[in-house]
This record gives C-alpha cells, structure tokens and sequence, in this order.
C-alpha cells in the first residue's frame, strides 16, 4: 500500500502490482449486532480514484437507503466526528489552519466519547466532560472545544443520527480570573524601543545573514504578520505615479516548517487583505532581493521553484519560501549577538510599528487599517500607552481654555 486517505465513511488506498497502480476503497458499516465484529464492504482494481469515488458513493447512498450509514445498534461518536469534519470541510471555504485546530478539538471530546455510541451520550455526560477539561484548558481554547462540540450533535439530529440534541440546555462553565490574569491583561507586549530597533537594524546590517536586514526592515516598516511576510511575490511590489505600495492578500500555511511542505491561504480575515504604502527605503531593499533572486534563477535553472516568492531558501532548495520558523531563528541570532532581549519574537514587530505609528501621531483607526485588524485590544492598549502624555496635554489644554471660560462667567 503507497498512500491512503479518509473521506467520508469510505477509506480511499493507492496500491502497487505488476500491471500498475490501482486504487481501492473501503466503506466501515459498523458492528454486526449478532457477532460484535466489524462489517466492511470493499472494492479494488479502479485505474482512477474517481472511479474509486464514485463507486463508494453509490455504495454508501445503497447503505443509506437501508436506514442509516451506522449499521446495528453502532453509531459510535468516534465515527460520526470523522463523517462530520468531512462534511464540515466540503460545507464551508474552511482554511487548512481551522481543520487543524477543529481536529484538536475533537481528540479532547473523543477522550470522553470515543468508544460510545453517540445516541448513549447525553446532557450531563456532555456538560461533566466540558466541566472536567475547565480544568485543564483556559477559556478561550476551552471555549473553541465548546462549540465545535455542539456543531457536532448539531450535525447528527440535522441527519437523523439522533433524536434529541443532548448539548441543546449545556452551558459554558464560567470561569473567575485571578488577580494574577486581570495585571497580565493589563501588561503591554513586548516591543521595541525606537533605540532598540534601531540597534537590531544595525546588527543585522553588520553581522547579519543573507536578506536579513531586508526581513527585519519590512517587518519594521510594514507591522506585517510573519505568513504574511513570507507569501509576498515580486507582483505585491508595485509603483504608482511615485508612491510605492505593498499589496497583501495571502498568507503562508506551513504548520510542520517543511520548505516544500506549504500552502498558500487567503489572510486572516476580509480586514487583512489591504494595500499599504511603503517607504523608499523598503522598495529598495525588496527591489534588491528581487534582483538577487533573477541571478540565483538564472544559476540554478530548473532547480529553482519559479513561483515568484521574495524571500527564498538559496542552497538546497532555491526558490521555495522561507517559513516562519527560518525567520524566528534567524532573529534569535540577532538578539543574541546584539545583546537584546532574548525573548522578542517576530511578532513584536508588529507591535513595534504599532508603537512607532502612534509616536508619529497616525490616529488609531488608520493603524488598525493599516495592520488589518478589524477590532484589536492589544493594539488599542499600545496606542493608549504611547499617547498617554499627549493625551494628558490635551486635557490640559481643554482645562485651560475652560477656565477662560469659567472667568468670563464671574
């Protein structure tokens, strides 16, 4: 067997004989209810996965018309999640990132659910199992699990797996925040000081890397997300009657850091997709990169994976996108050689650009436009910080000409 995947109920398989490579599928009809075995229904010898396909789906739909895909008294949970995240998949333009994280969130309801039948499972078994992982989760991650959980028993009543929906009169455990958590709310992230990205930048000009200077210079100048950075094609550059601007429309989905293991997804949100204007001096240096790479093309022919990226691998595999933790450990030498705080992380230069925006009196709405953030605490509590003392002279001022008032009242 070379390869196989899941959809559906059917389970797909690439296999190897003499004459070729064939395909073969296997439906799981659940337990026979006499012997307590498993029951499955197998095909093989398709030259395509298509015909595999629809084959399966014929299969499946004669199954169905039976009563139900669960064959017997079996309609484990364990199964249904599997039929639901591929429904899921197909229903919605669900990026690869939010499968991953939906299929976090079922492995923590299978440690409770697994190997009972979804009809067995009822409200207290469900809000005990929600109320036991408060234990162990903080709100946010919990509350991702809560809904994806719900959806779940949603699906089943929708396809008349289940009667009832036992999740339908649940409730999301409250949780009370210690001191401890509402100081750290409070507490700004890291960032740098325009002295201390100054320094950066001069160490990375110094001793840094091949591109560095130029990663870390966008970063500063542009606040942009590190996938975000890392997806940019030499078509996102662009010039128009003298102004330069960046356009950003994509990110880079690369969860396991494998150079050819990516892919390129929509940005986070409708907010993120924007085009910003850019500094001369940022133009230059991603001009200059641009540049190198036509060389780097021209040396290693079809060697180079010509698909138009900026910042690229050189060596081994020319051409492929650098992924985000290249990026962090080539920072961490920068840190370390310029002496800087060890903990800062790519990210900070986002918040870093945010600080800088407001110190150079760029109002909030436009920062958040420019960062594309739709709504975001955290860069509302930097520009609050920053603009503390001139916010003060303003009220101040206002005082000020109140009291003129006040006096030609008297």
């Amino acid at each position: 067997m070379l390869k196989g995947e899941i959809e559906g109920v059917a389970s797909f398989y690439k296999y190897q004989t003499k004459n070729g490579v064939f395909w073969r599928f296997v439906i799981d009809n659940g337990k026979d209810p006499i012997t307590g075995k498993r029951k499955q229904t197998s095909r093989q010898g398709f030259k395509t996965k298509r015909e595999a396909q629809e084959m399966a789906y014929e299969l499946e739909k004669e199954i169905k018309g039976k009563g139900s895909i669960f064959q017997g008294d079996d309609k484990s949970f364990y199964d249904f999640c599997n039929m639901w995240l591929d429904i899921y998949q197909n229903q919605r333009a669900v990026k690869p990132g939010t499968i991953r994280i939906r299929k976090n969130e079922i492995n923590n309801w299978q440690h409770y659910f697994r190997h009972i039948s979804i009809e067995d499972i009822t409200l207290k078994m469900f809000q005990d199992a929600i109320n036991d992982m408060k234990k162990r989760f903080s709100e946010s991650t919990l509350e991702g699990i809560y809904i994806t959980g719900k959806m779940i028993f949603e699906k089943a009543v929708e396809l008349e797996v289940i009667k009832e929906d036992p999740t339908r009169y649940s409730y999301f455990p409250r949780y009370t925040k210690t001191v401890e958590e509402i100081e750290n709310e409070e507490k700004l992230p890291n960032y740098m000081e325009k002295n201390e990205l100054s320094n950066f930048l001069k160490t990375c000009k110094d001793h840094g890397l091949l591109h560095d200077y130029e990663i870390f210079l966008t970063l500063a100048y542009t606040g942009l997300r590190l996938g975000e950075l890392c997806a940019l094609k030499t078509t996102d550059v662009f010039e128009e009657e003298g102004t330069y601007f960046l356009k950003i429309s994509k990110t880079l989905y690369n969860p396991k850091n494998i150079i050819k293991d990516y892919k390129l997804v929509t940005t986070k949100n409708k907010t993120s997709r924007r085009t910003i204007d850019i500094a001369p001096v940022v133009y230059d240096a991603l001009q200059n990169v641009i540049s190198y790479n036509e060389q780097l093309k021209e040396a290693t022919g079809e060697d180079y994976h010509d698909e138009d990226f900026i910042f690229v691998n050189s060596n081994k595999y020319p051409g492929y996108p650098h992924y985000i933790k290249f990026v962090q450990h080539r920072m961490n030498r920068i840190l370390r050689i310029a002496n800087m705080n060890p903990h800062l992380s790519p990210h900070a230069f986002r918040h870093t650009h945010t600080s800088l925006l407001a110190e150079a009196g760029v109002e909030l709405e436009r920062i958040m436009k420019r960062l594309g953030h739709a709504n975001d605490e955290i860069t509302k509590r930097i520009y609050l910080h920053i603009t503390k003392p001139v916010r003060e002279k303003d009220a101040e001022r206002f005082s000020q000409l109140m009291d003129q008032v006040i006096n030609i009242e008297t």
